[in-house]
């Protein structure tokens, strides 16, 4: 499968025509072939009209169809074969094996809505008979689920696969049953279109629309915005920094008609070593949390960048065990030469505040966007008092907070903005203090670990990736996880509607064989 630079609009490969670019090889900042060419507000409008055009025939395909469809593109992701990974890994700086994992992922969940799209749950069908002798009379009154309509997915630069052109949010709006519109991140183009090109050719062999699925190409931020602005677009999926989803937010709202965005933008995901843990495992925590910190040279949005626990010898043992394995880890690559020079800048201004001292750095590198690790540490006082020590630093950077007591801990944990995830260490003589921290940790976290470390998640149907903001833009939603449909969906109440006219999911025979709550039973007859 040739990569050319086109974008895809429909079933027709279009070379913009704003500008041209390449991508970069982070390892070397060498410019990749060969010339992708940027889109514009013409692109744009295209592929959304085509969307909206392929709307309402999409979103009534019958579960089987959409589920196939969903299976379909992940067998050609597949079927691209070694050129995918070679290909991402030149764009990316990533290894082989990583992206052969984030492959795995990126089929997985696919196949996991392909599987929630056939059990139906997800449309919530609901019928209330009606009761004509009340008083008042109650008319019949079903509910089921539809998708909002098209949506706009941002590729992210961390996960050119697994959070990209055919990742998560692409897969959950396909699930719930809404055109896609991609705007592949710059980053990886190549990347972008290999996997476009295996979702093109899916929509062909399904016999969809062909505005169901488009892949966009554009540089800066015009793009971007004329996609939001659309208004064809009904939602949008963003994964990256903050300040690109509040920009995002602060178009969608200003619209005629306001949409959600749904944006994972930051989180520090502090991790809690409470005090018998840390007493009995002060060491051997200190180097699985280097691994953790380290894994990806940081760059996961879970990536443990804060570390509370209760000052004293324990938590010497574990600084001391954490610098020294810190010492040890090579600089690694990072994703673009943007995301290394905001992490430079970002340890930077660490190594600037009064009250933080930097424990250790990992080994350097001359390589262009090599990134050294950094630990930090200061105490409770100094971070209650300062607002930058909660700013993330996307990368292999963490702070190491030493309470006096554990109300001060507490005091910590209530300062915390919103997380995707909090996790406790803890033995059973902890339990104590963890039933203290739990109800602040669960107003402050979409994901409660112990004893484990968060990097690493789960594509399940009880995975929540999200939390309030500044972790993501509407805590109610996730998007990993089955549960990721609902972000796209929205309810619709049917008040004494002939028989005739009622979807399968309402009918009083219920075709689909779903699970349905019928006068506040669940039943499936």
């Amino acid at each position: 499968m040739s990569i050319t630079g086109n974008m895809l609009i429909g079933q027709y490969a279009v070379h913009g025509t704003e500008r041209t670019f390449r991508a970069i090889d982070p390892a070397t900042n060498e410019k990749i072939a060969p010339d992708f060419g940027a889109g514009g507000t013409k692109e744009v409008d295209q592929a959304c009209n085509l969307a909206q055009q392929a709307f309402d025939i999409y979103r009534e395909t019958t579960l089987e169809q959409r589920a196939q469809f969903l299976e379909e593109i992940a067998n050609n992701i597949l079927a691209i074969g070694p050129e995918l990974i070679t290909r991402a890994s030149q764009e990316s700086g990533l290894p082989a094996a990583r992206l052969e994992g984030e492959r795995g992922r990126t089929v997985g969940q696919l196949r996991l809505f392909a599987k929630v799209v056939r059990d139906g749950q997800w449309l919530t069908a609901t019928l209330d008979s009606a009761l004509p002798e009340r008083a008042p009379p109650r008319s019949d009154l079903r509910l089921r689920k539809i998708p909002l309509g098209p949506v706009a997915v941002f590729g992210a630069s961390n996960f050119p696969l697994a959070f990209s052109v055919g990742g998560g949010d692409t897969a959950a709006a396909f699930a719930a049953g809404c055109p896609v519109v991609v705007k592949a991140h710059n980053a990886h183009p190549g990347t972008s279109e290999l996997v476009g090109k295996a979702i093109q050719k899916a929509v062909a062999s399904c016999n969809l629309p062909e505005g169901v699925f488009s892949l966009l190409f554009g540089d800066g931020n015009q793009l971007g915005q004329a996609l939001v602005s659309h208004p064809a677009i009904k939602a949008v999926g963003f994964t990256g920094s903050r300040q690109g989803g509040l920009a995002l937010m602060r178009l969608a709202a200003q619209r005629r008609e306001p949409i959600p965005v749904y944006a994972e933008m930051s989180s520090i995901n502090p991790m809690f070593l409470l005090p018998d843990v840390l007493t009995a495992r002060a060491a051997q925590m200190g180097a699985a949390f280097i691994d953790s910190l380290t894994m990806g040279v940081g760059q996961f949005c879970t990536n443990p960048g804060l570390v509370i626990a209760l000052e004293g010898e324990p938590l010497s043992q574990f600084k001391q065990a954490a610098a020294t394995a810190l010492q040890t880890k090579a600089a690694g690559t990072m994703l673009t030469p943007g995301i290394h020079a905001a992490y430079v800048a970002g340890v930077e201004r660490l190594v600037a505040i009064a009250g933080v001292t930097l424990l250790a750095q990992g080994q350097i590198a001359q390589a262009p966007c090599a990134a050294q690790a950094a630990l930090f540490a200061t105490d409770a006082a100094t971070f209650l008092a300062s607002e930058q020590l909660e700013d993330e630093v996307f990368g292999p950077c963490s702070l190491i907070v030493a309470c006096r007591n554990e109300e001060e801990m507490r005091a910590v944990a209530e300062h915390l903005s919103g997380q995707l995830t909090a996790t406790l260490h803890l033995n059973p003589v902890d339990h104590v203090l963890a039933k203290k921290l739990l109800p602040t940790l669960e107003r402050k976290a979409g994901r409660i670990l112990v004893n484990g470390y968060p990097t690493g998640v789960e594509v399940s149907h009880a995975m929540v990736h999200g939390g309030p903001f500044p972790a993501t833009s509407d805590s109610r939603g996730t998007s990993v996880g089955a549960t990721a449909i609902d972000r796209f969906l929205r309810p619709v109440c049917y008040q004494d509607l002939p028989a005739d006219l009622l979807p399968q999911a309402l009918q009083d025979d219920n075709p689909l064989t779903l699970w349905r709550l019928r006068d506040g039973e669940l039943v499936k007859a």
